[in-house]
């Protein structure tokens, strides 16, 4: 039996298992979901050295949250951590999940320079900010970020955190993020991270909570341990054959494998597939809830 966390990502994808639980999820959007795992880890060298069952398991948090996992587009991240790949969301993440409940009817995180800032009441809630729109150079530093919403039912909430409490933050509660010297997505867009962690602050403790919602924060910068038992399970030979040589051969695979495929190990393994629900998977996904969620300095 092969060491199934050695196997690259691009031959484990090819198992009818994975491809199960990922159609389960995403349905016909499932293939494309795929590649876009193989074009990940496939450009992250990092990725490459990790247990490749935890990019599945991490991926799988992603399209269990129906968020697209390419960094570009700042939802959510697959990030290398102590030998295993992790799921990170990003703001516009939050952002996405907060608009699905359809509780919000405004939800905003900005970055504030010291010529728009004027002074901040916490207890008032109430901050003298002037936008001053314009091309910032790229070693000007906001001081601060700022995170709002109003509901549909009239409550609202502001909160504003200096550029100094969201770093000592970082350092306190990121695992991934380095100490005092950024690592990861926090050096490479640390504005990002910054409103990402003002947003998950003000959600978290004024917020409503939707079921997504407490997905998210259950399993934002931790290590997807507990697999499901068909990933586990996983019969070698599923995995033999040669791996696709690009992307378009893996789509035309995934799109074609029911067909093609009527070996018993891999009709027994799509039949138990397709019983398990999308929550059976999230059960094994769930720990306990960040500190930071209870933090607001």
């Amino acid at each position: 039996m092969k060491d199934l966390a050695r196997i690259p990502v691009k031959e484990l994808v090819r198992s009818d298992t994975i491809k199960s639980k990922f159609n389960d999820v995403l349905g016909k959007r499932a293939p494309q979901f795929i590649s876009s795992i193989v074009n990940i880890v496939n450009s992250n060298q990092d990725l490459k050295n990790v247990d490749q069952t935890s990019v599945i398991s991490s991926a799988l948090v992603a399209a269990s949250l129906d968020l697209p996992i390419n960094q570009n587009f700042g939802y959510m991240y697959l990030v290398p951590y102590s030998g295993k790949a992790q799921p990170q969301m990003g703001y516009k993440g939050y952002i996405q999940l907060a608009q699905r409940s359809g509780q919000y009817k405004r939800l905003n995180a900005i970055s504030v320079y010291k010529d728009e800032f004027h002074g901040w009441n916490p207890l008032t809630e109430e901050l003298n900010y002037t936008p001053a729109f314009r091309d910032r150079d790229k070693d000007e530093q906001p001081i601060g970020y700022v995170g709002s919403f109003k509901l549909l039912n009239g409550f609202e909430k502001t909160v504003f955190w200096t550029h100094s409490m969201i770093d000592d933050h970082r350092q306190k509660f990121s695992k991934m993020s380095g100490k005092q010297q950024p690592s990861g997505v926090w050096a490479t867009d640390f504005d990002a991270m910054a409103l990402k962690t003002v947003l998950r602050n003000l959600i978290g403790k004024w917020g409503p909570m939707s079921v997504d919602m407490q997905t998210a924060f259950l399993t934002d910068e931790e290590t997807v341990d507990d697999v499901s038992n068909d990933i586990k399970d996983i019969n070698a030979t599923e995995t033999d054959e040669a791996p696709a040589s690009d992307v378009s051969e893996l789509i035309n695979n995934n799109d074609s494998s029911s067909s093609k495929n009527t070996r018993k190990t891999s009709s027994k393994t799509s039949r138990k597939a397709k019983e398990n629900s999308n929550q059976e998977v999230l059960d094994g996904f769930e720990k306990e809830i960040d500190d930071d969620a209870d933090t607001n300095k």
